[in-house]
């Protein structure tokens, strides 16, 4: 069997991803200790995952890689930059149109990057002689702890991974190998006094830092929940109609993040600054057919048009009454109760 601890075929691997699409390769020790897991205990304890009883029926599993698969024993991880042209918070100030999350504005990454950790794991396999597993994020595999161990970036207040090549806005993949690779350094945390991310976030979803409380959380909210939302958080939601950049947005390490090559993940035009009075008029046909291959689509309609109405009675649009009218006799309860709240708040301005 080869040895995998080359230094040339460690350059070769991180060649190959370059030219595979990958932005970022670097390899971490999967089978030694670790505190994530601890982490993620205490964060279902405290009931923060709030509806997704995924998390606590895989924790299990998420607690280490070799959870998930025993024979683990290193991670090539693997990174697509996605980063905006523009920055995402401008939108917010066109109330009268929707904001979608930048990672969601183009095609599903999660098929792009399946693709490609497909070809690049039976490239390894082939010239390594060895056995790999591949994940992305619909798995329950850490991969932002696993990200931070192999020196891709680290984990900011706000939880989620900052790098200091591509600030806030990397896909993540992982290749588990059954083989021990040369580990790279982790990268320290250089979130040093900065609050900018937890100062920023609307609905208060930072119980402290490096803690959030999803149920909080805007992209929970409009992605992950479902059934109405509380009222006392829906005028706190803007008008993200698909997830929230704020956090990500705000970051000061940004300023040395570029623009991503990937096409596919390029915004489509129906995604930026959608009109909100169009969305809520969208059927299950129309919805299925707007956001076919997009990552919207695997919330549903009704979870979506409900989105589209809170945004609706928070934009003081008087224009869009005929639009909340309109969903009052929706075949949802969640539309319905959506479209009923946002009719009393234009009705108020």
């Amino acid at each position: 069997m080869p040895t995998l601890t080359s230094d040339d075929l460690l350059a070769r691997l991180r060649q190959e991803a370059r030219l595979g699409g990958f932005d970022v390769c670097r390899i971490a020790d999967a089978k030694s200790p670790w505190e994530a897991g601890k982490d993620l205990q205490d964060y279902v304890q405290a009931g923060y995952h709030g509806s997704m009883d995924w998390m606590l029926s895989t924790q299990k599993r998420r607690s280490h890689p070799t959870h998930m698969w025993k024979d683990a024993r290193s991670a090539i991880m693997l990174g697509i930059n996605y980063g905006p042209a523009s920055n995402p918070i401008e939108a917010l100030e066109h109330t009268s149109n929707g904001v979608i999350s930048v990672y969601a504005q183009g095609g599903d990454y999660h098929k792009l990057v399946k693709k490609r950790l497909k070809v690049l794991a039976g490239w390894f396999a082939k010239e390594a002689g060895a056995e790999v597993k591949v994940f992305v994020d619909t798995a329950p595999l850490m991969e932002k702890p696993l990200a931070a161990r192999a020196g891709l970036g680290w984990q900011g207040k706000h939880t989620n991974l900052v790098s200091r090549g591509f600030g806030s806005w990397l896909f993540l993949g992982v290749i588990l190998t059954a083989s021990d690779l040369c580990a790279d350094t982790p990268e320290e945390d250089h979130c040093g006094s900065c609050s900018a991310c937890l100062d920023i976030c609307p609905t208060k979803a930072f119980p402290a830092p490096y803690q959030i409380d999803a149920r909080r959380c805007i992209s929970y909210l409009t992605i992950e929940h479902d059934g109405p939302i509380d009222e006392d958080l829906r005028p706190l939601m803007g008008n993200h109609i698909y997830g929230c950049d704020d956090c990500l947005a705000v970051c000061p390490w940004n300023k040395y993040a570029k623009a991503g090559r990937e096409a596919l993940l390029w915004p489509r035009a129906e995604n930026i600054l959608p009109d909100l009075g169009a969305l809520s008029a969208l059927d299950e046909t129309a919805f299925r057919t707007l956001y076919a291959g997009s990552p919207i689509k695997r919330s549903g309609r009704n979870r979506f048009v409900r989105n589209v109405l809170i945004a609706i009675g928070n934009s003081a649009d008087q224009t869009l009454v005929p639009a909340a009218q309109a969903r009052l006799d929706d075949e949802s309860m969640q539309v319905r109760d959506a479209a009923q709240w946002a009719l009393g708040q234009l009705l108020k301005k």
